[in-house]
């Protein structure tokens, strides 16, 4: 028989689908129709079984004379090309076929001149009556069915797919009275972006009992109600019926009226910086900027856009009065009114320098290493705080107060850090925190302020920020957009607590103190003790309290066996917080839309994020911090905001303050790189795209509602009902066989991502492997994930302890780390096993040094100096026996090897034609740059298909010529590694315990 020359599946398949289809009607599924009409099987007989009209799309083809293809199920092919297809309507053209007593056809389409469409080479399985081909996707209904406009009495429905990703849509309908239409009802007319049309005519009928779905059994029935639809034009849009509704695809008006002016306008001045905030300005479409005129001072009027409402105006003149207005700006360019004038006069200049600049470089270069600031190395004790948990956990007794590192001691020891290898040191929170137990940072309460207990008389965290940039190190702030401290967050909203303060509680709780405020450093003198706690805390309730069920018992006895009451602590179900600012509930599901809409815990209160007053407050803080020229931030709890809110907000905002202060440049190497928690050793985080890690590395594939709320809404659903099949891909991390290629970057989202499932599978470095590199397609870029194999958090496989495998598996993960695809990341203390096996965390529970966050000082005592990365020339008392341990030895090496590799950096990688465990080839060109390597960690390997030419490892130095394509390594042993360098540049470092 003639047919095209492709491979096509058996017809079986396409037979079992098709029933399977007919079953899911026959069985009323959720979405299909649920009210007594004509039945799914009458409908069906009712169409001759022995014809087939094919409509086929031909807006996209452009083709002056398609032609169909095609063969009865059972019968033969029409000769090549097939019958002429005749118009049928605007953009379709159609043939009806007899097809005898076959049930359906195998089709093809063509042009008539050789260019086809057969469905990808599987053909297309098409069943009888009418039946629509649109870009690949299959449908029943008839697209052009009579559009006439219907009588007065008639109904016009638009309905929306936009939520539903519908390729067509039918509508399925009963007027009152009358009879349901058969199934699958009429075809809809697309109308415009996302919206279909029908007209229907109801006779004498007053309305229509109506659903609608997509002609391949997928049904929306309004939850099993059907929709009730009045006469005239009514809308159907996310369930919701508008009756008398406006044409949704009429033209838009032109948008003429300007946004209201700005109100609130405050301008506070700060050494030679002015910070301006207002309130947001109200549009009839939305407001897309603001513009800030800056009058006064020798460079006269000057004119800034800005998207928040927060603005800081840094390096003016000393002792100068200054004059600001704000006028919004809507998308049609329409300008407000100026609002009303804010004056500052600023101070003298800081006698350093207010602000740093980002070193600027690709991320992709810089190993990291992660630290918990306040554990880490101690360098001033007079900033050292227990807090009120001091003596309860144990602490106390250990003489280790939970904040006990601070800048100092990381300054002093930023030359240990660099003698390891690592260009970027990533630092827990540094905004100031409010808790009983706040010393890992995560507890924010004032955003704007730097924690003074990490603070020393010059050792700032400028100071700080400086001193790595000296020597060529990044630093990288954790910062927190998710959550503050459950105390509120200062210059936002502060609850005020109307606490028992009863014989029981008065020895915890402090009583007001007029004039202090809580600065987590300073004690006050009447009660001898920091302020962790409430504002207020009384024996009675007091006036202008709005906490639920004040003072009654909650039932619960604390620790000590105390009576707990009822707003003794703030949550998020008391009534303490705004519901404008803060969510109002705890969550539930964690893979759920709650997860991005509810408190995590008692200590962190969710913020609104979708909530412009907290986007503001959050924008403007952290633009201090890019101000002072930090590298790039971690994001905290990522996965628990929209993504639409970080690609809509948090995200274009960071580069656009690094841009403003800093250069295009500096902004493109900004390096943002997010914490979305999946604790599974699957590809999506349990089948939810909008919990996975690689999700938030994409842009918005759509447009979305104007409001943040209701935007997050409709992605959420939007994205969960195309799945993980039906997500955007890239190759961005993969070679070309041998080559290296351009990568694409149009459609990232600004968001690089902590690698999840490698870290999760790392309890073994081929299982971290195997499922990496799985994952790395679904990435925009997978070379800029973060790979680490435990945290502050967790271990491996979701452990609780600090990872235990043993130094050999520690050699292997960290051979693997530090050439495979990525940015090796080190958490502190693993380069000695420090803590191995502890737990890393238990709260107040058990005293901080028997735990993974214990004081790491001690291994740091003495002095150590580092001529350059990886190179130390000195170094004295303990340090100097701890950078003899063999992980250290181990690691030195890996950054030496890694550093000289432009490769292994940012290179793109293959197994194609490599044979063996954890074996791999990468490479990476740019400019006058050609790098490629073959990498195999601990097994044998063989590499097929490479270019030929002479091949240098870098750990022996052993010289291999390739003439024939092909290079195979012997099993180096575990931990070790072999790195062959076309035209390499030698042996790179001295041999140590593993890299021999």
């Amino acid at each position: 028989m003639s047919r095209i020359p492709v491979p096509r599946p058996g017809r079986p398949v396409a037979l079992l689908a098709l029933a399977a289809g007919l079953l899911g009607l026959l069985a009323a599924p959720p979405g299909a129709p649920a009210s007594p009409r004509t039945s799914p099987v009458a409908a069906a007989t009712s169409v001759a079984e022995n014809t087939a009209t094919v409509f086929y799309w031909t807006k996209t083809k452009n083709w002056a004379a398609p032609r169909l293809h095609y063969a009865p199920d059972g019968g033969s092919w029409t000769t090549v090309p097939g019958v002429a297809m005749e118009p049928a309507c605007a953009d379709w053209v159609k043939k009806t076929v007899n097809l005898g007593t076959a049930s359906g056809l195998q089709a093809t389409f063509n042009d008539g001149s050789g260019t086809w469409d057969n469905n990808g080479g599987r053909n297309y399985a098409l069943g009888t009556g009418n039946i629509t081909v649109r870009d690949g996707v299959v449908a029943h209904s008839d697209p052009c069915a009579d559009t006439t406009p219907s009588p007065a009495a008639g109904a016009t429905v638009y309905y929306s797919t936009e939520a539903l990703g519908w390729s067509t849509a039918n509508l399925h309908y009963q007027p009152a009275g009358g009879t349901w239409t058969a199934v699958p009802g009429v075809g809809m007319q697309a109308a415009c972006a996302g919206w279909w049309k029908r007209e229907v005519d109801l006779g004498t009928a007053a309305s229509l009992k109506a659903a609608f779905n997509n002609g391949n059994g997928t049904w929306d029935n309004n939850g099993g109600s059907d929709y009730t639809i009045g006469t005239g034009v009514s809308t159907v849009r996310n369930r919701v019926v508008t009756a008398n509704a406006a044409d949704p695809c009429a033209a838009t008006p032109p948008d003429t009226r300007p946004p209201t002016a700005p109100a609130g306008v405050t301008a506070t001045a700060d050494g030679v910086s002015v910070l301006l905030s207002w309130d947001p300005a109200t549009d009839d479409r939305g407001v897309t900027k603001y513009q800030v005129t800056r009058f006064g001072g020798s460079g006269g009027t000057v004119v800034t856009d800005t998207a928040s409402t927060v603005y800081s105006d840094t390096g003016l003149a000393e002792r100068t009065a200054y004059t600001y207005t704000v006028r919004a700006v809507d998308a049609a360019g329409n300008v407000s009114a100026a609002s009303a004038p804010a004056t500052a006069t600023t101070g003298d200049r800081p006698a350093t320098p207010a602000t740093g600049k980002p070193l600027g470089t690709d991320p992709r270069k810089d190993p990291i290493y992660f630290v918990l600031t306040a554990r880490f190395n101690d360098g001033d004790p007079s900033n050292d705080r227990g807090g009120s948990q001091h003596v309860k956990s144990g602490n106390a007794a250990n003489d280790d107060p939970m904040f006990r590192g601070d800048f100092k001691g990381l300054i002093q020891k930023l030359d240990y850090v660099k003698g390891l290898g690592f260009s970027a040191i990533w630092v827990t929170p540094v905004v100031l925190n409010r808790s009983d137990y706040d010393y890992h940072g995560y507890h924010g309460w004032d955003f704007y302020k730097v924690d003074p207990r990490l603070e020393s008389a010059g050792a700032s965290y400028q100071d700080l920020i400086d001193a790595a940039h000296a020597k060529g190190m990044k630093i990288y702030q954790d910062v927190v957009y998710n959550h503050s401290s459950r105390w509120g967050a200062k210059g936002l909203f502060v609850p005020t607590v109307y606490g028992v303060r009863d014989a029981q509680w008065s020895w915890y709780y402090d009583e007001k103190q007029p004039g202090f405020e809580y600065d987590g450093l300073t004690v006050d003198t009447k009660s001898g003790k920091a302020y962790y706690n409430g504002d207020l805390w009384s024996t009675a309730e007091p006036v202008g309290n709005t906490c639920v069920n004040w003072g009654k018992p909650t039932g619960g006895k604390s620790a000590e066996g105390y009576t707990v009451y009822n707003c003794q602590w703030p949550s998020p179900t008391s009534g303490m917080f705004p519901k404008a600012l803060y969510h109002q509930c705890w969550i539930g599901n964690w893979e759920g839309e709650d997860s991005r809409s509810c408190w995590l815990h008692e200590d962190l209160a969710d913020f609104d994020t979708e909530n412009a007053t907290v986007q503001n407050y959050l924008i403007g803080a952290y633009d201090k911090y890019i101000d002072m020229g930090v590298d790039g931030f971690r994001v905290d709890t990522a996965v628990h905001i929209p993504r639409t809110t970080w690609n809509r907000r948090f995200l274009p905002a960071i580069q656009e303050r690094v841009t403003r202060r800093h250069g295009a440049e500096a902004a493109a190497n900004f390096f943002v790189f997010g914490e979305v928690a999946a604790f599974v050793n699957d590809k999506w985080n349990r089948g939810s795209v909008n919990h996975s890690a690689q999700f938030y590395t994409w842009k918005e594939r759509k447009e979305y509602d104007a409001d943040d709320t209701r935007a997050a809404l409709e992605m959420y659903a939007y994205e969960q009902q195309r799945g993980t099949g039906d997500q955007p891909t890239s190759t961005n991390a993969f070679l070309e066989g041998n080559s290296y290629h351009a990568p694409d970057h149009s459609r990232f989202s600004g968001m690089n991502v902590i690698d999840m499932r490698m870290h999760m599978n790392f309890g073994d470095a081929q299982n971290a492997f195997s499922n990496g590199k799985d994952s790395d397609d679904s990435y925009n870029d997978a070379t800029y994930n973060v790979v680490y194999v435990d945290s502050h958090d967790y271990g491996p496989n979701k452990s609780s302890e600090r990872y235990a495998g043993g130094t050999d598996a520690w050699a292997e993960n960290m051979s693997l780390m530090w050439t495979f695809r990525g940015i090796p990341t080190l958490y502190y203390g693993s380069e000695i096993e420090f803590q191995k096996g502890k737990k890393i965390d238990c709260g107040p529970a058990c005293p901080l040094a028997g735990t993974g966050r214990a004081y790491f000082g001690d291994h740091l005592a003495g002095s150590v100096t580092a001529t350059d990365f990886s190179q130390v020339s000195a170094a004295s008392g303990a340090v100097a026996t701890t950078l003899q341990q063999p992980l250290v030895r181990h690691v030195q090496r890996l950054n030496q090897i890694r550093r000289a590799i432009p490769a292994l950096q940012a290179g793109q990688y293959s197994t194609e034609g490599v044979t063996g465990g954890m074996a791999f080839k990468r490479r990476y060109t740019s400019g006058s740059t050609d790098s490629f390597a073959l990498v195999t960690v601990s097994g044998g390997a063989s590499f097929t298909g490479v270019p030929n030419g002479t091949y240098t490892d870098a750990v022996t130095g052993d010289v291999r010529t390739v003439t024939d394509g092909t290079l195979s390594v012997a099993a180096p042993g575990k931990g070790n590694l072999r790195v062959y360098v076309l035209n390499g540049p030698g042996r790179i470092g001295t041999a140590g315990p593993y890299l021999k």
